[in-house]
């Protein structure tokens, strides 16, 4: 298996963050395997797929890339770049890709043939390897994922706000529990990303990073010797089914706001998850939730510092009869639809 040795202080120093660079790229190598992992991804592939083949059958050289670089178990180097630490959790997209334009050739190249058996394809020497492959992820973030970034981040800000509770309530092991395939907290220091018979690599004082994305793809990426990080899928409304937030008759019978929180305490949630979900104000949803208590339709339990609310078998029931269950919170989510 494949693990890191964290030393105490890069444990202690390490955060969760915000990275529009990893979703850009999480859609990219969604687009190009072109499999979706539910019904939401299969909506937003339908609307992009096209476009994205158009791109590539226009670019051979940046086609050619895309073969070479993206394997069953590797992604290269030039698709990828850690996050720099902003102080604010998040760097705009421009600042990320700068990264990767300014990856040295050699590099990029050595990498290729690390895993192509040393072997670059042809017509990939003598290219701007980096800036293609930035050219082709700002493609992929000005189409693709800018239009739905509202959206897609307060899931993002959501699974960072269940994972830190976690880190609080039961150190990493819990934090890093179902983070991603393969990937858990072993104790003494170690810690396993995969299940693949790679060597350990010691990353005692460098920076870590845990970074979210929406769509159901994770890896790796680093600069040596001092900044890595784990990029996985998140466990928020956007990995699993939902309802639709103000859906048709429970939004009627409860009101939108209310049917939204109802809706998605199909889970767990605390107060600070369903603000950010829902984009409601703090006191709305302590009134609405305080509502639904005296309903009967949720309850509630302390689960450390945290206050956590789910569906009761009545709210359960009001859901279903209502239909709204068979719908998907990550359509509204990956397409920005309207009706959401």
């Amino acid at each position: 298996m494949g693990w890191w040795h964290v030393g105490a202080d890069t444990l202690a120093a390490s955060r969760f963050v915000i990275s529009p660079l990893a979703e850009a790229t999480a859609s990219f190598i969604t687009l190009a395997r072109g499999t979706a992992a539910h019904q939401g991804e299969r909506a937003w592939l339908d609307a992009h797929l096209p476009g994205y083949h158009k791109r590539l059958a226009a670019d051979p050289v940046t086609a050619e890339l895309v073969r070479a670089g993206l394997g069953p178990r590797w992604i290269a180097d030039v698709f990828t770049a850690p996050p720099g630490g902003a102080p604010g959790g998040e760097e705009a997209f421009a600042e990320e890709v700068a990264r990767i334009r300014e990856m040295p050739l050699d590099a990029a190249l050595a990498d290729l043939a690390s895993e192509l058996g040393g072997v670059v394809p042809p017509r990939l020497r003598g290219h701007d390897l980096p800036g293609t492959a930035a050219a082709l992820l700002d493609w992929v973030w000005t189409r693709t994922v800018l239009p739905y970034w509202p959206q897609r981040r307060r899931v993002l800000e959501a699974d960072i706000v269940a994972r830190t509770a976690g880190l609080a309530d039961g150190g990493w092991a819990t934090a890093i529990a179902g983070m991603r395939p393969g990937m858990r907290w072993l104790g003494q220091g170690r810690l396993q990303i995969n299940a693949y018979d790679y060597p350990p690599r010691e990353i005692s004082g460098a920076r870590l990073f845990f970074v979210p994305v929406t769509l159901d793809t994770g890896w790796v990426a680093w600069y040596e010797p001092r900044r890595y990080a784990v990029m996985y899928p998140c466990s928020g409304v956007l990995a699993q089914p939902g309802g639709r937030p103000a859906a048709d008759p429970l939004g009627a019978l409860l009101g939108p706001g209310r049917a939204a929180i109802l809706i998605l305490l199909d889970s767990p949630k605390s107060t600070t998850q369903l603000v950010v979900l829902t984009g409601q104000a703090l006191g709305s949803v302590g009134r609405h939730l305080k509502i639904l208590l005296q309903a009967g339709l949720v309850t509630r339990r302390r689960a450390g510092r945290s206050m956590l609310y789910y569906r009761t078998a009545a709210g359960d029931t009001v859901v279903s009869a209502s239909g709204s269950a068979r719908h998907l919170s990550m359509v509204c989510l990956m397409t920005a639809s309207p009706e959401c």
